[in-house]
């Protein structure tokens, strides 16, 4: 019961809180700090009742370490916000060392592609029961930045099925 209760945890947990991440930078154009701290916890939480060697533990901590400090210099240039590196360093973390490269490349093609489909939608004319919606002004607005925890979470989500967690789990 235990056991298969910690597989659904494993498999529902992260997406999850990837999808509340995306919805929420879409909808809000903010990550809040709670998404990165859940996901920060859920990962102390599962990881020892996975049976997670210190090696791996570590590793993954690692990876989250260097995410976060290559993403706060990101931030630093202003070239993504706060929400963004924070996220990054969280969904690093879940992914560990093997699978951050991937994750980071994954993540700047999808953030690339967000970012032209949002320079296409806000060069359009947004008809009137759209211009209704806060959040669809808010993304229609040039000034307003581009939300990229879309892209971090479909990044982490085409990554996580070749993680140590879907692993444990099927093996």
């Amino acid at each position: 019961m235990l056991q298969t209760a910690l597989q659904y945890s494993l498999f529902i947990l992260f997406p999850i809180g990837m999808a509340y991440s995306a919805a929420a930078d879409l909808l809000t154009m903010t990550i809040s700090n709670r998404i990165s701290l859940a996901l920060v916890a859920c990962f102390l939480l599962l990881a020892p009742l996975t049976g997670m060697d210190l090696q791996t533990f570590g590793m993954h901590w690692a990876a989250g370490g260097v995410v976060l400090a290559a993403s706060f210099a990101c931030f630093a240039f202003g070239w993504i916000g706060g929400g963004d590196a924070k996220l990054s360093a969280a969904i690093a973390l879940w992914l560990g060392w093997g699978n951050t490269l991937e994750f980071a490349t994954l993540a700047a093609v999808f953030g690339g592609l967000l970012t032209l489909a949002v320079l296409s939608f806000r060069s359009a004319v947004l008809p009137a029961f759209a211009v209704r919606q806060p959040w669809v002004r808010r993304l229609h607005d040039e000034k307003a930045g581009v939300p990229y925890g879309v892209a971090l979470a479909a990044a982490a989500l085409a990554v996580y099925p070749h993680t140590v967690w879907v692993r444990m789990v099927a093996g």
